[in-house]
């Protein structure tokens, strides 16, 4: 039996007479690799927002890895990280003081030695003792990663996780994330707007549009429905209203 790690039931969201998310429903599998694509006010921000439990929903339920996030997220959030490079840490701490700091922060047992393991596997202890704020952004997508990794997150959501990546370290950090997903049974969860990378990675994609969920499906069941080569040619059919034509089109 295949089990959810992500439910949305009837997710709304609104904030005075804006509408964010309009009525969400999903579920994505455990130990799956799923990716969240939308243009630039379709949802994603809120949407991840509740589903890390920093925003509450106006209506609906919202249940991670079998808890039920609106009563008890605080039992499910240990088991939970999120990782963005454009989110950064204390400039003035090193490398290895920032995680040793974050390793405390969610009490990690036997903290050197997780960031040791973490330092290693991402290549960073060549940069393990210089300031953060001196690193170049590549570096800090890398940290940004290993802090995110601390707590070992049966549930990881990536934004825009190669961001700033030479395409060597961006493969690099792709097979990591898999590899770490087949090692724990982890379920990952991605925004971003690299189609390759959402080709590669990804089983199955969920396409926002103006809060609402407007196609689901594995990356070549949405290539054959919408008579496409690319995902980016499937975003620009949505983002443009022309799915209805290319379909019938059987462009």
């Amino acid at each position: 039996m295949c089990l959810n790690a992500i439910e949305f039931h009837d997710v709304k969201k609104s904030y005075a007479h804006i509408v964010a998310v309009a009525g969400v429903t999903f579920s994505i599998a455990q130990g799956s690799v799923s990716a969240l694509l939308g243009g630039n006010g379709a949802g994603k921000t809120t949407l991840l927002s509740m589903l890390l439990g920093l925003v509450t929903p106006t209506h609906g339920q919202i249940h991670v890895l079998g808890t039920d996030m609106l009563r008890h997220r605080y039992r499910v959030l240990p088991r939970i990280s999120f990782m963005s490079p454009y989110v950064d840490l204390p400039f003035r701490l090193t490398v290895l003081q920032n995680l040793t700091f974050f390793a405390q922060l969610y009490g990690v047992s036997d903290t050197n030695k997780r960031v040791a393991k973490l330092l290693n596997e991402l290549n960073l202890e060549p940069v393990a003792r210089r300031h953060y704020g001196r690193l170049s952004a590549g570096q800090r997508t890398r940290v940004a990663l290993a802090k995110a990794l601390l707590n070992a997150p049966e549930l990881l959501v990536l934004d825009e996780p190669t961001a700033s990546l030479d395409p060597d370290t961006a493969d690099f950090m792709r097979r990591y994330l898999l590899d770490y997903r087949r090692e724990k049974n982890a379920t990952i969860l991605m925004a971003s707007h690299n189609m390759v990378e959402v080709e590669r990675m990804c089983e199955r994609v969920i396409i926002l549009k103006a809060g609402r969920v407007v196609d689901t499906d594995a990356p070549t069941a949405l290539l054959k429905k919408y008579g496409r080569e690319t995902l980016e040619q499937v975003f620009l059919d949505v983002a443009r209203h022309t799915r209805q034509a290319s379909v019938a089109h059987g462009e």
